[in-house]
């Protein structure tokens, strides 16, 4: 992680507990999930969370679901008839997260979609307030010039992982995923249709809105 253990350990102290929906949720990705290191957790969860509050934002779109404590943490703070439509190539994965979906006070606010994410975003013509990218690295790009159309005026793009454990200052490291990320970020804070701020949360969230 980009945060040494003990810093993170005493931001997470600090931080308002999670839900009890998302500690049962929390523990079974843990314990059933081989890459359980994906799930956004207490901290990234509340940021989220927070990020819906302040905004306001009512339709949210989610690349990456997992087994939903991301989609659960932001549901928590939409206001009445706000709503998430959530991405999940995997059908085993978007079952444990409907599964909590359902046990928990938001779950009527959560549409999990399953399937390739590009084809679902193709086939949705709403504009959304905020879009949380946390998917395949190799197509954020991808993602990115999808979604960006569909973001009404004063919406946000919250993209994960733009530091990938910090292998994207390794100029050694050329694999898929490092070059992904690193095409993704520069394309990003160079691109005149929008502005950008990458924040040393976690593993890296990097925010974007339109210009103007």
């Amino acid at each position: 992680m980009i945060v040494p253990p003990e810093i993170e350990a005493y931001a997470a102290a600090h931080t308002t507990p999670e839900h009890p929906v998302l500690a049962a949720l929390a523990e079974e990705t843990r314990a059933t999930q081989e890459g359980h290191g994906m799930m956004v957790g207490l901290l990234e969860g509340r940021f989220l969370e927070t990020l819906v509050w302040l905004s306001g934002a009512s339709r949210i779109l989610e690349i990456g679901c997992f087994t939903g404590y991301s989609a659960l943490s932001m549901a928590a703070a939409l206001p009445a008839g706000g709503s998430i439509v959530t991405c999940e190539v995997d059908p085993e994965r978007a079952a444990t997260a409907r599964r909590h979906f359902d046990a928990s006070p938001w779950g009527d606010r959560i549409d999990v979609r399953v399937g390739a994410a590009l084809d679902t975003i193709a086939g949705l013509d709403r504009p959304f307030d905020l879009v949380f990218i946390d998917a395949d690295k190799i197509n954020y790009l991808n993602y990115y010039e999808a979604v960006l159309p569909m973001l009404a005026d004063h919406g946000l793009i919250v993209a994960d992982n733009v530091l990938w454990s910090g292998q994207v200052i390794d100029p050694e490291d050329q694999s898929e995923g490092t070059v992904a990320i690193r095409a993704f970020n520069d394309r990003v804070v160079n691109d005149d249709r929008v502005r950008c701020v990458m924040a040393t949360v976690r593993d890296g969230v990097l925010l974007i809105r339109r210009a103007g």
